[in-house]
């Protein structure tokens, strides 16, 4: 097949896996080598001083062995195929590189022959890369499930990022859905990895020459809606898994409806304000110090879809507010809808200068339009209704309080 082809087929099988990532890199680039993998990022995202950067996103093959109902290169399906060999994969790769297209890899692969074999070819491709080509870009890489730890941990010496899908909730929704496949396969791979990133940040302490493990951490990908789990069974399965297998980033992806099977929900469309709450919580769980069992309950498991989760937390617990800026502890504040982890730290930082008052709080970059209806300042309240949860939710939503958590907001 001509190269353009796989090219073509393969760029397109991978556009549903939505775990890729490249924050926490710093591999710099030496001398005789091209790329640099530090401060780069996915396809079309920003890196962290804001700049738009890119990166080829791509299936190794979309052969596949299992026939997972909900995947669009399932076994079953009848659509084009293709594969690369280690060479074509990392030759076209340097050579979009040079033309300025990218600036690193996400590689991913469908399960080709059996795990072993799929894994020594993803291992294949990123050693020529490193090794021959001498290229320090940024790399993301997925480990196969079922394939030999051995394998996995050689490829982990290449690779900036490593991801391993969970892809559905719980082992029932696994065994319905993919009944090919193990559940502990998935987290098996996970863990390991997991305690070697571990194992290799001491090594570095101690060390300095200590080559580097998947530095830029690992992340997973879950899909919301092609099983029946609750918002809550979710966000709990992403607690346990930054709880316990040093997760750098989760990622939800809102299924899209690509296969027709009645053992699949009738969607008509991919469920995508349910995937923003999730991942609104999920800020809240890495930054905001909440706990999932504070935002939903097996009596209330799924979110609110007109309010973002911070304030619908608020607004079940109005007995913590009205908040008193100037006295508040910072885990407090943090609590406040509007109120982010910035804002929050400036005003700590600058109440000890003297007492803030409201006009003062819009300069460190609070939302005053949510905020107000939750402090006070200098002991006033300026929210001019009564804090009542319905009072108070009708002027969030007209205030058009729709607005995601992200990287580059306060909130």
């Amino acid at each position: 097949m001509d190269l353009l082809d796989k090219l073509s087929i393969l760029a397109d099988a991978a556009k549903y896996d939505v775990s890729c990532s490249s924050s926490g890199s710093s591999r710099k680039n030496t001398p005789g080598g091209i790329g640099n993998g530090a401060r780069t990022g996915i396809c079309h995202s920003w890196s962290d001083d804001g700049r738009c950067i890119s990166l080829l996103k791509i299936l190794f093959t979309n052969y596949c062995i299992y026939n997972c109902t909900y995947c669009i290169n399932r076994a079953g399906n009848e659509r084009p195929r293709a594969a690369f060999t280690p060479r074509e994969l990392a030759d076209l790769t340097i050579n979009f590189y040079r033309r300025n297209y990218i600036e690193g890899l996400f590689l991913s692969s469908a399960v080709l022959r059996n795990p072993d074999y799929t894994m020594e070819q993803l291992l294949k491709t990123v050693r020529i890369l490193r090794k021959e080509y001498k290229f320090n870009g940024y790399i993301h890489l997925k480990a196969i499930p079922g394939a030999d730890l051995s394998l996995i941990f050689e490829a982990g010496k290449y690779a900036d990022r490593m991801s391993v899908n969970i892809e559905l909730p719980t082992r029932q929704s696994l065994k319905m859905l993919a009944p090919e496949k193990d559940f502990t396969a998935i987290l098996t791979p996970m863990k390991n990895i997991g305690q070697a990133i571990r194992q290799n940040q001491e090594e570095k302490k101690k060390y300095r020459k200590a080559g580097p493990f998947v530095p830029a951490g690992q992340s997973t990908q879950l899909i919301v809606g092609a099983s029946p789990e609750t918002d809550y069974q979710v966000l709990k399965v992403s607690e346990n898994l930054y709880g316990q297998f040093n997760m750098r980033r989760i990622y939800y992806s809102a299924y899209v409806p690509v296969n027709k099977d009645s053992i699949l929900p009738a969607l008509k469309s991919p469920p995508l304000l349910r995937e923003h709450r999730l991942y609104q919580a999920d800020w809240l769980l890495r930054f905001y110090k909440f706990r999932a069992d504070e935002l939903l309950s097996e009596e209330k498991p799924d979110f609110d879809l007109e309010l973002d989760p911070k304030a619908n937390w608020a607004l079940r617990h109005l007995e913590y507010f009205p908040v008193e800026i100037n006295k508040a502890d910072y885990e407090l504040l943090l609590r406040v809808p509007g109120i982010g982890v910035k804002s929050a730290r400036r005003i700590v930082t600058a109440r000890r200068n003297g007492s803030l008052s409201y006009y003062d709080l819009e300069k460190f970059g609070t939302v005053l339009k949510r905020a107000r209806y939750f402090i006070t300042c200098q002991g006033k309240y300026y929210g001019g209704i009564p804090i009542r949860e319905d009072l108070v939710k009708s002027r969030l939503l007209s205030a058009g309080d729709r607005q995601q958590l992200s990287l580059f907001s306060q909130e």
